[in-house]
């Protein structure tokens, strides 16, 4: 099911891929015309990460949204997993560990939700438009 509402994107796809979230949020911005192309590298950096670790740590993204407000962006990403990201320990030369500290880097706020069968991750981000 994929609906799209003024100011708003929701995706929701039992197969939903980063490639496929990244499609929809260069969509939805290319709408509202961001003046920063770093702050659009920005946000497409976030939602790759978040619904990669939805599925890899998760089983997969049940709701993916955008919501753009004036100066801001809101990446929302929905899973089935009740654990909180974390921080891994990793060295530099493994594979994998980084992106949860990258979204956290690329975000204004960052807030977890966990609510009965899973949680919600949401990331602020700075946009002018």
């Amino acid at each position: 099911m994929h609906a799209i509402e003024a100011g708003d994107t929701l995706l929701v796809e039992s197969q939903t891929t980063a490639a496929r979230a990244r499609q929809v949020t260069r969509d939805f911005l290319s709408r509202i015309a961001p003046r920063d192309p770093a702050e659009v590298d920005a946000a497409l950096i976030v939602v790759s990460e978040l619904v990669a670790n939805a599925i890899q740590h998760a089983d997969g993204v049940t709701g993916f949204r955008l919501r753009a407000a004036p100066e801001t962006l809101t990446i929302s990403v929905d899973d089935a997993s009740r654990e909180r990201p974390h921080t891994r320990r990793s060295q530099p030369w493994q594979p994998g560990g980084f992106g949860w500290p990258l979204v956290q880097r690329l975000s204004k706020a960052v807030r977890v939700d966990v609510r009965p069968g899973g949680k919600t991750v949401r990331s602020v981000l700075s946009l002018a438009h």
